[in-house]
């Protein structure tokens, strides 16, 4: 009844997940964020933060920090506000106070109560490729709001 449980699917926030690079509180980045490790913002970055291809590498959004951009990595957990596309190729993560304006594209997900999206919510295959009936409501939708 109370054994232990496999840590693959704790959420990020209580997983083990090492941070090499820090956007500190005060700390505001203007320009795009190339990684090659895990990063966590807990400031103001505008741009891009893409986590090179191959790379199994998680960007931290903490509840102080504020990305204007898009976002692409292998995990992405938001607990602040992104303005901007994420695409994480294996998990996305919502905490409850987060506000995400954009489209998300992702392998899984995982949405506490309270997480605020203003985009689609679009699951890709393991190879990051939408499905044709994806792309076909995606179109859809682009052409109602345009209208």
């Amino acid at each position: 009844m109370f054994t232990r449980r496999n840590n693959s699917n704790l959420p990020l926030a209580q997983g083990t997940e090492r941070f090499e690079t820090l956007i500190g509180t005060h700390t505001e980045i203007h320009g795009e964020l190339r990684l090659n490790e895990s990063a966590r913002i807990d400031g103001r970055v505008v741009g891009n933060i893409i986590a090179s291809p191959g790379v199994q590498a998680t960007v931290v959004i903490s509840a102080e920090g504020e990305v204007q951009g898009d976002i692409s990595a292998h995990r992405v957990l938001v607990a602040g506000k992104v303005a901007g596309q994420i695409h994480a190729r294996e998990r996305v993560e919502l905490q409850a106070k987060c506000l995400v304006q954009g489209d998300i594209k992702y392998g899984s997900i995982a949405v506490e109560h309270g997480a605020r999206v203003m985009g689609l919510l679009l699951q890709v295959d393991e190879s990051g490729e939408e499905s044709p009936s994806q792309r076909d409501l995606q179109e859809a939708l682009r052409r109602a709001q345009a209208s």
